[in-house]
């Protein structure tokens, strides 16, 4: 159903915007390459530099990332601490810096990038129109600076496109809440302050903030003309650590929001689909589906019925790959102007997008029984934003 939404209802127009103050918050870990660009970025938007401060926390770096923050004019805050690894720490200890350095009540809202990010000259002008329509979250429209590197970077850039599109902007038309997805986000400060301050450190801290918006009904609004451009990694193997993460991370929040999930379901309104939702295309859906098919399997092995079994395998493995390759071909047609890439990669990227996202099943079963040990994803496209948009045509 969402994936058709937005060609059947109109968006809504604005409200008219207020001019509200934001603090930037990146957490940065030995990224001198990058950080210079997404900086530059900042101070090319075309929104009031005197509303917008930019924040840095150089967390566990070896490198020149806190010089490198500096001189490009951001306030940093070096964070040495080997025990509580990870995004979610980084940003609370930024948050209570600011806070302590009483700076904290200067700001409407708080806006989350990565280092590797490149913002649009229009991405906080378009983001601040969404907080004016009173919304307490949003994330906007999430595309790839490095696309056309492997069908590895291309799936993840697929993906996160379709989730833009197709799930936020349906979300946001039909009224409920969407989703964040790592970078490019933000919160008011009173939000900040009803969750008690940033406390979200599970290995996905991103499911999690979604998670406990879901179950306090805060919607998370969307908003399409804010471009962030992500660095995608290029390589399987990489992709594979980063994901098990992801499923990882996927798996404490589940466990950890259970209770609270299923007692939000009786709530009723926008509350109980977010809550339901969450479950079911979280960890609990995957896992309920998985047993289904296991079952299935088992039930016709019993009955000697092998051939019946790898009938089913070839059913299932073929349904999947043509409802992936239908999900990557609307996204690539209706966004092709926005992908950085040459023609010919687009049209073989579609084909190549079904093998990454049926990679999550070995990817969820080892992350299952493996221990995950928090590792840093290096990054290397070090490019501007206007080296990105100039092949978005190709």
């Amino acid at each position: 159903m969402y994936l058709i939404i937005p060609f059947l209802i109109p968006e809504k127009k604005h409200l008219p915007a207020k001019p509200l103050r934001y603090a930037v918050l990146i957490a940065a870990r030995n990224e001198q390459a990058v950080l210079p660009y997404l900086l530059e970025s900042l101070r090319a938007q075309d929104y009031p530099a005197d509303r917008v401060h930019v924040y840095v926390v150089a967390d566990n770096c070896t490198d020149e990332t806190a010089r490198v923050a500096e001189e490009h004019g951001a306030t940093v805050y070096p964070r040495f601490n080997r025990r509580e690894i990870g995004k979610g720490y980084a940003l609370q200890y930024l948050l209570e810096h600011i806070r302590e350095d009483g700076e904290y009540d200067n700001y409407d809202a708080f806006l989350v990038f990565d280092a590797d990010n490149l913002l649009q000259p229009d991405y906080i002008s378009a983001i601040n129109r969404s907080f004016s329509d009173g919304f307490e979250a949003v994330t906007g429209y999430r595309n790839s600076k490095n696309f056309s590197d492997s069908w590895v970077a291309a799936g993840y850039g697929i993906w996160f496109l379709h989730d833009s599109v197709h799930l936020n902007q349906s979300r946001m038309l039909l009224g409920t809440t969407c989703a964040v997805t790592g970078t490019g986000f933000g919160f008011t400060r009173g939000l900040l302050d009803r969750c008690g301050g940033w406390r979200f450190h599970t290995l996905t801290e991103d499911v999690e903030f979604d998670t406990w918006c879901a179950v306090n009904g805060v919607r998370i609004g969307f908003c399409r003309d804010a471009v962030l451009y992500d660095e995608q990694p290029a390589s399987f193997r990489v992709s594979w650590r980063q994901r098990t993460r992801w499923v990882q991370g996927g798996i404490q929040v589940a466990m950890r929001y259970t209770g609270t999930l299923l007692r939000s379901l009786f709530h009723g309104g926008m509350r109980s689909w977010a809550s339901y939702e969450t479950i079911s295309i979280g960890f609990w859906g995957c896992l309920f589906s998985g047993l289904i098919m296991a079952f299935t399997l088992l039930t016709a092995g019993m009955e000697n019925a092998w051939v019946g079994v790898l009938l089913a395998i070839w059913s299932a493995v073929r349904g999947a790959y043509l409802g992936m390759f239908a999900m990557g071909l609307l996204t690539t047609v209706t966004q092709w102007k926005q992908i950085a890439a040459p023609a010919r990669k687009k049209v073989l990227y579609i084909f190549t997008f079904p093998f990454f996202m049926m990679s999550y099943a070995p990817i969820g079963v080892c992350a299952l029984f493996h221990k995950f040990e928090w590792s840093p994803i290096a990054h290397t496209v070090a490019v501007p934003v206007s080296a990105v948009a100039s092949r978005r045509a190709g």
